[in-house]
């Protein structure tokens, strides 16, 4: 890559052309892009990611000119703060008042469930990334959302593959939302010869896992064969601290998929434990990830992470079909052009399948190692499961 571009993408994430509410009145020489995420709230680090790596792939898919086809890209943030309500608002105020051409976020799948309706009523395209729930291509679904992020059968058919087999009794621990509960349903879905004994929801602020892991161990201490408690959670709260409760004595396993760095520290615990991941860093091969790495390396001076990937896939996704129109943001033009739009991404290619928008993407099976060069469980790669072998169901009714 030219010394260059890497400056250009390495500084994108303070690049001047974000702004912030209230934006300016609107150029015809500009495409303006509405970027709502949690700046702050439960789920803050995902957003400050996501948000870093949608102005890194912005310069990195423009060449670092921050324009296509003449027009100059501008990002309007708006801080959602992990709020429905809120999000919903500012949805409507960035495509309203602040003339957004299209919009991209947000973090929360609370949040993206409120938001949908928005995009409808405006016929504006929301990009939705990183907010998981199955139900943002499925029944809540509608033509003007596209999803570059992974959903919850994406995640739980990946992850079934590590622990589903003949002999095998699993519990679930997730958060009582959105998230966690199609992250379940997906998940249960999805395995078809283990059997799933129990499902334990807690509030998504729990920090006391106490009660919630005694159930689960009163499920599945007498259960014959292999024992497994299989967790999906986002934001705070560390439910690995279920292992404190002796499981081992019990015969019982975690496994979970992916997450963000610093919460991977908590995998150290667990060598050897299987699960299925979105991205880590030093998986995928590729030019485009090199380049987020090395870009990412330059300007934090660490790896970049879980959501920053996902920020810069769906740069990769606007700038692909802004390219494919010659800059032109009519919406009807953006949804005939990205149905069935493949782009290149961290993750290597991604497809938006024509029936719900939903990206195509690979997942990664991985087994956890301890490297004391690393302050978290280390994912090393089992196997690359590609889009052709996971048969994501189709949840909306088009």
């Amino acid at each position: 890559m030219h010394r260059r571009t890497l400056i250009a993408l390495a500084s994108a994430a303070v690049t001047a052309t974000t702004l912030s509410a209230p934006a300016f009145a609107q150029s015809s020489g500009e495409i303006r892009i509405a970027h709502v995420y949690s700046k702050t709230g439960p789920l803050e680090a995902y957003g400050k990611q996501t948000q870093t790596g949608l102005m890194m792939g912005l310069s990195y898919a423009t060449g670092g000119s921050m324009t296509v086809n003449g027009k100059k890209l501008v990002v309007i943030e708006k801080d959602d703060q992990g709020k429905p309500d809120l999000g919903k608002s500012l949805l409507a105020t960035a495509y309203s008042d602040d003339k957004a051409d299209i919009a991209v976020g947000p973090t929360s799948s609370g949040v993206a469930l409120a938001m949908l309706p928005v995009a409808e009523e405006y016929k504006k395209i929301l990009l939705v990334e990183p907010a998981v729930a199955d139900s943002i291509t499925g029944d809540k679904w509608n033509k003007y959302i596209f999803r570059t992020g992974r959903n919850s059968s994406q995640d739980a058919i990946s992850n079934a593959v590590a622990v589903d087999k003949e002999g095998v009794t699993i519990a679930t621990l997730a958060q009582d939302n959105a998230f966690g509960r199609d992250g379940v349903k997906a998940f249960k879905d999805a395995v078809k010869k283990a059997k799933v004994a129990h499902e334990e929801y807690l509030p998504a602020a729990t920090t006391d896992f106490t009660a919630g892991a005694q159930r689960l161990i009163d499920k599945l201490k007498d259960q014959p064969g292999r024992k497994v408690i299989w967790i999906v959670w986002a934001g705070a709260g560390n439910p690995f601290k279920i292992a404190d409760m002796d499981l081992k004595r019990y015969g019982i396993e975690i496994s979970t998929g992916g997450n963000i760095l610093p919460a991977m520290a908590a995998y150290k615990n667990f060598p050897g434990m299987e699960g299925a991941t979105y991205y880590y860093f030093g998986i995928p091969k590729n030019p485009v990830n090199e380049a987020l790495v090395a870009a990412h390396y330059k300007e934090f001076k660490t790896p970049p992470d879980f959501f920053t990937a996902g920020g810069f896939s769906s740069a990769m996704a606007l700038v692909t079909a802004l390219k494919a129109t010659g800059g032109d943001t009519n919406t009807n033009k953006l949804i005939k052009t990205m149905e069935g739009m493949s782009f290149d991404t961290p993750k290597g290619k991604m497809t938006f399948r024509k029936e719900d928008h939903q990206a195509m993407q690979s997942m990664y099976h991985f087994k956890i190692k301890v490297d004391p060069a690393f302050a978290w469980g280390v994912p090393e790669l089992v196997r690359e499961i590609k889009p052709e072998e996971m048969n994501v169901p189709i949840r909306n009714n088009r």
